[in-house]
């Protein structure tokens, strides 16, 4: 059974930096397409970064937010510098079993999703 477990949210104050982590287990992913998503309550879930043949960030995250994996370790990771108050928000890991030559960003080509690590960034 695939699992994506998240972690590395917390509190931080604005200007802080935090770095997320997500964990693959039941099967690896190779240079399959592994994202980062965020969703505020009542809203949708919206693209944040991902990692695959390339890497592609949404403009709220360019310049602050850097996705890297380690194949190795099945691993994902999102380091968020910068932070603001309006990233405050539950972040997801998800992951595709297949390769992929589209864009990164849809929700719709993720096979599986993690259970959501929240990030709350204080002003």
């Amino acid at each position: 059974q695939v699992q994506l477990v998240e972690s590395g949210g917390g509190f931080v104050q604005a200007g802080d930096s935090l770095r997320l982590s997500c964990a693959a287990s039941g099967r690896t992913f190779g240079n399959y397409p592994m994202g980062w998503f965020r969703q505020a309550p009542g809203k949708e879930r919206e693209f944040v970064a991902a990692i695959g043949g390339f890497t592609e960030y949404a403009d709220s995250g360019k310049g602050r937010f850097t996705i890297s994996r380690d194949s190795a370790k099945n691993m994902v990771h999102l380091q968020m510098n910068t932070l603001k108050p309006e990233d405050t928000v539950v972040y997801y890991c998800a992951a595709k079993y297949q390769p992929y030559a589209g864009v990164y960003r849809r929700t719709t080509i993720y096979d599986n999703w993690g259970q959501g690590t929240q990030v709350t960034v204080s002003s």
